[in-house]
């Protein structure tokens, strides 16, 4: 039968499919608007599970922060190639999959695929769609929700460009008193240093002990084997590990913007403090 300009673009403006997947499917269906949307997300099911098997290792990393600044949501969203992360479509439904998140507050990933999204759909369904869509494997990897632990604290988002790293900062005036500029300027600092440099905790007591005691054996045997005095080996120890410390826990490192300070001489000068943060590197755990 005969299938019209209009007929495939209305169904194309309901779906996303490409032009010629939308004429087939109305020939298809002869002419079925609703069975056509059908065969189009069969074929997506089909896609989806034809890619199932495939590495996607690609995406995206995004965030979302409560206009409050009280939760904040960060997710990371796979496809296979860098040309589909740059997708508008891609992009879009990663942006929406962490608004649900914010707003809904599922429990794992399980639950966050069975919330709707876009009017009738699921997350499942969308996503679903989407891979049919785009002819790539899709997921969503991991998510985490952080909710400030008070009414004095704000969560502050920094993603960098390329949307392949992002981080989340719970920050607070230090006297539990700060304008809200102010705290976002100090917290997008914070954020900034925290995906520049990677720290592996905020402050050193959070530091896990099990880390501490292996820097400290690395340290003690290099030591040794250089043929260090015995009497002097503690000493050299500690110094090693104070500058572990002032490598790789956050309020100790150099300033990113200001080597000559730490980022506590940053946060005193702004008289503002961390509390925490969370870190999402593409690909990474």
């Amino acid at each position: 039968m005969s299938i019209s300009a209009q007929e495939v673009k209305r169904l194309r403006d309901a779906t996303g499919v490409g032009m010629m997947d939308c004429k087939d499917a109305l020939q298809q269906s002869d002419g079925d608007f609703d069975e056509a949307v059908q065969i189009l997300r069969k074929k997506g099911q089909k896609v989806a599970a034809k890619r199932s098997d495939r590495e996607a290792d690609e995406g995206l990393i995004v965030t979302q922060v409560a206009p409050d600044g009280q939760a904040a949501a960060i997710a990371e969203i796979n496809c296979e190639t860098d040309f589909v992360a740059r997708n508008d479509d891609f992009r879009a439904f990663a942006n929406g999959v962490v608004n649900v998140i914010l707003e809904q507050r599922p429990d794992d990933l399980d639950a966050l695929m069975d919330l709707g999204f876009d009017g009738d759909a699921t997350v499942e369904r969308a996503l679903t769609d989407l891979t049919g869509r785009i002819g790539e494997k899709l997921t969503v990897r991991r998510f985490q929700i952080v909710e400030a632990e008070d009414e004095g604290s704000r969560i502050v988002s920094y993603v960098h460009p390329g949307s392949r790293l992002g981080v989340l900062v719970e920050m607070r005036g230090s006297d539990g008193q700060l304008e809200e500029d102010a705290l976002e300027d100090a917290g997008r600092d914070v954020a900034m240093q925290v995906a520049a440099l990677d720290p592996i905790a905020a402050f050193r007591e959070d530091v896990p002990r099990e880390v501490q005691e292996k820097e400290k054996d690395i340290a003690r045997e290099a030591a040794l084997d250089s043929g260090k005095p015995e009497h002097v080996i503690d000493q050299i120890v500690e110094g090693k590990l104070r500058r572990f410390f002032e490598d790789n826990v956050l309020v100790e490192q150099a300033f990113v913007k200001d080597a000559s300070k730490s980022v506590q001489e940053r946060l005193d000068e702004a008289d503002a403090a961390v509390k925490r943060f969370v870190r999402y590197a593409l690909g990474n755990d």
